[in-house]
């Protein structure tokens, strides 16, 4: 199945990368219901560094499935992100830089990954 939600970027950690050669990086979106909730997801492998020039207070429409997993009697669940759209407009701060690619100063950003379908277990 896959999911939506759209928040205000509140925490990005740097990429963790592990032994095995997997690498994630995780952050936190703040949903803008009448109680805000704080939202970890991940984006994993050449998607890390996807998120190398949003800026935190950036909006962002996140795509994502939710993935769990047993491990050793333990059961985990994962938000994992595969596509975003940053919306430079709903940015708490005016004064703050428009993201940059390669080919120029875009006002949003769109990035879509494929799904792999054979993830390793980082732990």
């Amino acid at each position: 199945m896959k999911y939506q939600i759209t928040g205000k970027l509140i925490v990005l950690n740097d990429t963790q990368t592990f032994p095995s050669g997997f690498s994630k990086r995780e952050f936190v979106l703040e949903s803008g219901d009448k109680y805000p909730q704080s939202i970890k997801l991940e984006v994993t492998k050449d998607a890390c560094a996807a998120l190398d020039n949003v800026q935190l207070g950036s909006i962002l429409t996140v795509d994502f499935n939710i993935r769990g997993n047993e491990y050793q009697g333990k059961y985990y669940v994962n938000l994992q992100a595969w596509k975003f759209n940053v919306d430079e407009r709903g940015n708490g701060s005016a004064s703050q830089p428009d993201t940059k690619t390669e080919s120029g100063t875009v006002k949003s950003q769109s990035k879509d990954w494929e799904e792999d379908k054979d993830d390793e277990i980082p732990f």
